[in-house]
Parts: structure tokens; C-alpha cells; sequence
């Protein structure tokens, strides 16, 4: 890796990759801070600082802020998500001074003008109006709901449209004092970048950033409880989540967790494409995914399909989770290996890509992690690990189930949870 780690005096952290054979860079500032680290009446306002950073500052309104990135055929986006938030450019390599003052001027020159506010909360509330009509969506977000019930990890990330209508300038101006501050922001950068340039940049474009507090914010400690969650709907189909507590980042068994995920729903030569989709004809959307978190995770399947296939889907199901728990082959793990190989290498083929992998890691573990490393861990997972992983995930923990649809002949979630209570698989009929 040719990459390259600076910390300010004022204690931002500078990363590059230099990429020398590209014409452009994607850079960017990314925050260890997301809507998990909204105070409880800000429920939202994480993702609506996202986008009122692009509504005008003291030097560009909010057009200006557009065309000036876009005069030189570049981009300019961000995003929330529960733990992070990013907001990144990508511009050919000569407008990296351009793309560098630009972000510094909206994280630390907004206005959030009070008609600009009103405007974007409007956009916000048609956002959430079109969550609430994806029922990939919400069922989703009905799940960390149940899963994290009353916490502020399991809320929705876009807040509700009493939460977003009622924010004032002030309280966002707050929550970016609170949270935008250097010990956790990164401003990293991936393509034909020089460092000691961009940091000179960095340096002199973000010197106003809030320093580290003296008493950094805490997070409250996730607990996950599981639960049952139901909505019945008038669609044509029926989605399905049901899942179980996963690793955090740092838990010995989080590698083994995504290798587990990917064996039972990574790809179309996972168990269950084969077996639910391909062989039985039951769904036509099935995946296995893992979340993980800083202090706990999420390990669930997903699927959609007719309500009148309910009845078979569910025990189909639950079968591979048992099955998973008895026999894991050598094959599957190799499978799963290479398709992760190959993602880590495809990935550095892209800036875009790479400066967000490099975010993840320094955010996460401090450093980038190289390549090599990220595989030797990946070696060290047997069958024997991963069958025992799989017992302990699906039949030591209390499963969530959330369900959108046509549900009617869902089984009752007692059936569910005592066809997941013991590894025996006579259980697995109670389910039907």
C-alpha cells in the first residue's frame, strides 16, 4: 500500500493513497459520527446536517457550492449512516485545491439559513414519505426497531417528520460543535494526490474545525433484545427479515460472521440461492447479510416473495440455519475467501472506492489494514469455527423477525423461535 497517515497539530488526520497511473482523486471528510450520536430529542438531525451543509456558506450559496464542482466536471455528495458521516468529491487531479475548499466551506462555514432549512425539511419529509413507500425499506428499519428497542441505534436514520420539522438552526449548529470535531474527523484522499500537498491544503483550509472536547461524548451501549415485528400490506409481494445479535468490528468472530453470511447468502452459489431460490422456486430475492457495529452487530437473511409461499419459505429456512450449525465445507470457505479477495483487489482499482475503504479502517481500527493482513485473518477460519459460530448465532440468541406484506400465513413467531430454540432439527416443522 503507498499510503500515507498525517496528524495535524490541530489533530485532523490526513490520509492518502497515492495512485499515480490516474488522472483523477477521490478525496473526502469522513466523521465518526452518525444518527447513533443524536441526543434523544434530535432524533434525525444528523442526516438533515448532511444536507444543509450543501445549502450555502459565507462565500457560496447553495448554486454556487453546485457549479463551482460541477464547472470542472466534478462531484460532490455525502451520506449518513448510524455510526459515520462522509462527504466526499471526486475531480480530476489538477481541481483537487477546488474540491479541498469546498468541503472545508461547508463543514465550517455554513449558514443554515432559516429559508433554506424550511426548504430542505420539505425535501427530508418527501424523503421519508418515499422510505415509508420502499417496503425494502421499511422493513428494515422496523427491525433495528424491535431489535434495539428505545435505543438510538435502532431508530431510523431520517428521523419522522415531527422530529425533522421541528429543528432550529441552533440545534444543528450544536450538534456539529458536539460531533464535527477533529480527533474524529478524517479527511482522506485516494488517486493522483501528492501528500505533503494535500496536507498543506487540509492544514490551511480546516484550521477553524472544533478540537477535541475535554469530555468527548459517550455512546449509550447497545443492547440488542430481539422481537416481532409485523406490517400487513396490500402488495404483491411479501418481505421477510429475520435475524439474529452479530459481532462488533472488533470481536474475534466478526471475519468468521462474514464468511458465515456469505456461505449461506453472498452470492448465487450460496445455500440458500440455491436451495430456497433456485431449486424450490420460493422467492426471488434471498441474501445472508452481517452488520457489524462498534459494539455489536446484525446477522440476517432477507427475502421476498408471494404471501402464499410463506408457509414453505419459513422451515426451508430455518433448515440451512441448522444445517449450517452441523457441516460447513473447506470448498464454501475457499468460495467465500476468493469472492472476498477479489472485492478487496477490485476495490483498489477505484479511488472512489479505495478513499472509502481507507475512512472505514482508520475510523475503525486506527490504521489501514493491509491486504495481506485483512486475508491471513480469513485463513485462520476452520469449519469447526464456523459450525460452532452458526449454533451459537442461531439458536443461543433471540431471533428478531420483521415481515412486510401480505404476511397473513406467516407462522406465529412462537412456531419461528421454537423451531430456532435447539439445534434438533425435528423442530424446524413447528415453523411451517
Amino acid at each position: 500500500m503507498n499510503v500515507e497517515i498525517t496528524r495535524l497539530s490541530s489533530g485532523l488526520t490526513v490520509v492518502t493513497e497515492t495512485m499515480p497511473h490516474l488522472e483523477s482523486v477521490a478525496l473526502g471528510v469522513w466523521i465518526k459520527s452518525g444518527s447513533r450520536n443524536e441526543t434523544q430529542d434530535e432524533h434525525g438531525i444528523a442526516h438533515l446536517l448532511e444536507h444543509m451543509a450543501f445549502k450555502g456558506t459565507k462565500r457560496r450559496s447553495a448554486r454556487d457550492i453546485a457549479e463551482e464542482i460541477e464547472n470542472v466536471g466534478g462531484e460532490l455528495n455525502a451520506a449518513t449512516s448510524t455510526e459515520t458521516t462522509s462527504y466526499y468529491a471526486r475531480v480530476l487531479k489538477d481541481h483537487v485545491p477546488l474540491a479541498v475548499d469546498i468541503l472545508a466551506d461547508i463543514l465550517t462555514e455554513s449558514e443554515f439559513d432559516e429559508e433554506e432549512l424550511r426548504r430542505e425539511k420539505h425535501v427530508i419529509l418527501q424523503e421519508i414519505g418515499a422510505a415509508n413507500d420502499t417496503p425494502d425499506d421499511v422493513i428494515f428499519d422496523r427491525f433495528s426497531e424491535i431489535a434495539f428497542k428505545g435505543q438510538t441505534i435502532g431508530r431510523p436514520i431520517l428521523g419522522t417528520p415531527e422530529t425533522v420539522n421541528g429543528f432550529t438552526p441552533g440545534q444543528i449548529r450544536n450538534y456539529l460543535s458536539r460531533n464535527y470535531t477533529t480527533d474524529r474527523m478524517f479527511v482522506v484522499a485516494a488517486g493522483a494526490v501528492d501528500h505533503a500537498s494535500f496536507c498543506r491544503q487540509v492544514e490551511e483550509r480546516f484550521a477553524t474545525l472544533p478540537l477535541m472536547p475535554s469530555a468527548p461524548p459517550v455512546l449509550e451501549t447497545a443492547r440488542y433484545l430481539g422481537g416481532d415485528v409485523r406490517e400487513e400490506r396490500d402488495l404483491m409481494d411479501a418481505q421477510v427479515l429475520i435475524g439474529f445479535e452479530g459481532k462488533a468490528y472488533h470481536m474475534r468472530d466478526f471475519y468468521c460472521s462474514q464468511i458465515l453470511a456469505n456461505i449461506l447468502g453472498g452470492g448465487m452459489s450460496s445455500r440458500l440461492f440455491q436451495e430456497v431460490r433456485e431449486h424450490r422456486g420460493l422467492c426471488y430475492s434471498v441474501y445472508a447479510f452481517h452488520w457489524g457495529f462498534s459494539d455489536t452487530g446484525i446477522f440476517g437473511i432477507h427475502a421476498a416473495t408471494g404471501g402464499d409461499d410463506l408457509p414453505k419459505l419459513m422451515p426451508v429456512v430455518i433448515d440451512e440455519l441448522h444445517k449450517a450449525s452441523e457441516t460447513i465445507h473447506q470448498q464454501e470457505i475457499d468460495r467465500a475467501r476468493a469472492q472476498i479477495r477479489a472485492q478487496l483487489l477490485m476495490g483498489q482499482e477505484s479511488p472512489a472506492a479505495r478513499a472509502g475503504q481507507i475512512a472505514r479502517q482508520m475510523m475503525l481500527y486506527g490504521r489501514p489494514i493491509p491486504n495481506n493482513e485483512m486475508m491471513e485473518r480469513l485463513e485462520g477460519i476452520t469449519t469447526e469455527r464456523l459450525t460452532d459460530l452458526a449454533g451459537r448465532l442461531f439458536f443461543d440468541t433471540v431471533p428478531t423477525l420483521s415481515a412486510v406484506g401480505p404476511i397473513e400465513q406467516l407462522a406465529p413467531m412462537a412456531d419461528i423461535a421454537a423451531a430456532l430454540s435447539s439445534p434438533n432439527v425435528e423442530t424446524k416443522k413447528a415453523a411451517g
